[in-house]
């Protein structure tokens, strides 16, 4: 998905790399966790419009956040991002695609008090969209990264996947849209709790080939809907011979929105479908 693309001087424990087709060239840690598919799949199934106040929970270098700022034009996108030096990166990222002006980028972790967040300008029922990456391996179930950086956008302890939840039901309006990436064999631990607040829940299966089980989950919720939750047609990323899709190359490399299936009561935001 993406191609190392030098341009200029850049440190060597960075890399410099190019996604959405060249639209955007985002720098990032040449060791350790790095960014992928799951990122612009999460900005692609966001449902943000103009003028919408946008978090980004678990940023990272921001490649998320900013490929919807690349889609999404009068969005205003807070990435938020626990590592100080992720969220330097992000915050580069964001000046060197000159998204500067309405994308910004704060060290936060998600336990952090509703205070700190305000300091930042995200009080409660602020945000009109949330897109969250989270982390989603059980330590106890799966063997820790020894790269620091890795294990924590990977690992789920300190901070449990309800308290991810609970930032973003704290962060949106009533009516304010979630979506999420998760590992698709973890869509029960989503789902259980995505009901206490959410409603309206889509469900698009990820598949890696076609006929192959699901590899991902993307999830777009709806705060306090109580529509009933739709599953959709699974994405396919690669045809057998591994040739990447026509759906995924639209998304991927051409920027396409990957809509979701949202739908609200009155004053919420109206049916969508998927479109690919």
């Amino acid at each position: 998905m993406s191609a190392e693309r030098p341009r200029g001087s850049i440190p060597p424990d960075l890399t410099e790399d190019a996604v959405l087709g060249g639209r955007l060239c985002l720098r990032q840690p040449r060791l350790g966790h790095r960014f992928g598919h799951d990122a612009i799949l999460l900005a692609a199934a966001t449902p943000a419009r103009e003028g919408d106040r946008v978090a980004d929970l678990g940023a990272g270098v921001g490649a998320a956040g900013l490929a919807l700022a690349a889609r999404v034009p009068g969005a205003r996108i807070t990435l938020i991002e626990i590592s100080p030096e992720l969220a330097a990166l992000a915050a580069l990222n964001a000046a060197r695609n000159e998204f500067a002006g309405r994308v910004d980028a704060v060290t936060l972790d998600v336990a952090a008090p509703a205070a700190d967040y305000a300091a930042w300008g995200l009080p409660p029922a602020s945000c009109d969209v949330v897109l969250m990456n989270p982390p989603f391996n059980d330590p106890a179930r799966h063997k820790p990264s020894p790269d620091r950086r890795r294990r924590s956008a990977h690992d789920l302890a300190g901070a449990s996947l309800a308290t991810w939840i609970e930032l973003a039901a704290r962060l949106l309006r009533r009516g304010g849209a979630l979506t999420a990436i998760f590992r698709a064999d973890g869509v029960m631990d989503l789902l259980s709790v995505l009901g206490r607040e959410f409603g309206a829940i889509a469900l698009l299966p990820v598949h890696g080939k076609p006929r192959a089980r699901a590899i991902r989950v993307i999830v777009g919720a709806i705060k306090g809907s109580r529509a009933p939750p739709a599953i959709l047609p699974g994405l396919v990323l690669a045809e057998d011979d591994g040739t990447p899709t026509q759906a995924a190359e639209a998304v991927l490399r051409h920027g396409a929105e990957l809509t979701l299936l949202i739908s609200t009561g009155p004053g919420g935001r109206k049916s969508r479908s998927c479109n690919l």
